[in-house]
């Protein structure tokens, strides 16, 4: 399973083109809406030797305004040399395609949104040449949703506050309202969602809730992200059975097992290795034994 916060805040745009709406409007900043999406190559590398990509690129048709160019970038972190790569993406867009560049950078990180909130001016102090003013979507601003109704309304933008709010005190309940959602959801909208969510909440400990919650709320799912969530759930289990049944063998035996010896059966995660270790527990005189050989 592919866990990339990185990848999951920006693709949830090209999956729900109609999103920026949405979060326009959470922003506070009148935007109308596109009657047209079209999702545009990224690369924006040029003749010479010198590779620029811009994570998603989307034009944004309307009925009343011009079209505009959306470069949306998931940003993990504060990085002083990203504002200069931002003001390339901006006049490289608007040179390329000679509409007018929008950039929206999507953090999990409220001091990280923060700082990319900023604008930043480039040219001498006395006469900036140009300012670059990013919106930006996180923690800090983006809606908390932990009744199911709300969700209900719009799952996409639920979707992107899940991510963004990866560390909030409430996540539990922000999981629970979406997984309460997508049981009686369409598997061809809910399975998407399923994996964008796994994906965006990485290596988080939110992550191990989301994967109960798929297991136990959305088990009826055959989605491939879904049996491999469920799957990895299992395997755990099993691990978890596998060293309590060495550490069982060894306390029946009256055998002392250190805190480091039993730090190390709980912590393996390879089932050959603790069959081994299973086998090696039923005649080995002292419980570092059963490392023997390793």
């Amino acid at each position: 399973m592919v866990s990339s916060p990185h990848e999951a805040m920006h693709r949830i745009f090209q999956d729900h083109p109609g999103l920026f709406s949405r979060v326009s409007e959470v922003l506070g900043i009148d935007f109308t809406p596109p009657t047209s999406v079209t999702v545009l190559p990224t690369d924006l590398t040029e003749a010479r030797p010198l590779e620029r990509r811009v994570d998603t690129l989307l034009r944004l048709e309307t009925e009343d305004d011009e079209p505009l160019l959306l470069a949306v970038e998931a940003q993990g972190k504060k990085d002083p040399d990203k504002p200069a790569s931002w003001a390339y993406y901006a006049s490289y867009l608007l040179t390329k395609y000679r509409l007018q560049p929008l950039l929206l950078l999507v953090c999990q990180d409220r001091a990280t949104a923060e700082w990319a909130a900023r604008p930043v001016s480039f040219g001498p102090p006395q006469w900036p040449l140009l300012t670059l003013r990013p919106l930006v979507a996180g923690p800090h601003n983006m809606p908390v949703l932990t009744d199911p109704a709300e969700v209900r309304k719009d799952l996409a933008l639920a979707t992107l506050s899940a991510i963004t709010h990866v560390k909030h005190r409430d996540i539990g309940a922000i999981l629970k309202a979406v997984t309460t959602v997508l049981r009686d959801t369409p598997h061809p909208i809910a399975d998407p969602i399923v994996e964008l969510i796994a994906q965006g909440l990485g290596k988080h400990p939110a992550a191990e809730m989301w994967r109960n919650l798929v297991a136990v709320d959305l088990s009826f799912y055959k989605s491939y992200i879904s049996e491999e969530i469920r799957d990895e759930g299992r395997t755990e289990g099993e691990m978890r059975r596998a060293a309590k049944d060495v550490l069982t063998v060894l306390a029946a035996r009256g055998i002392h097992v250190p805190d480091q010896v039993r730090e190390r059966i709980t912590n393996c995660d390879d089932p050959e290795t603790l069959d081994q270790w299973l086998i090696r527990a039923a005649t080995a005189p002292t419980a570092e034994e059963i490392f023997a050989d390793e």
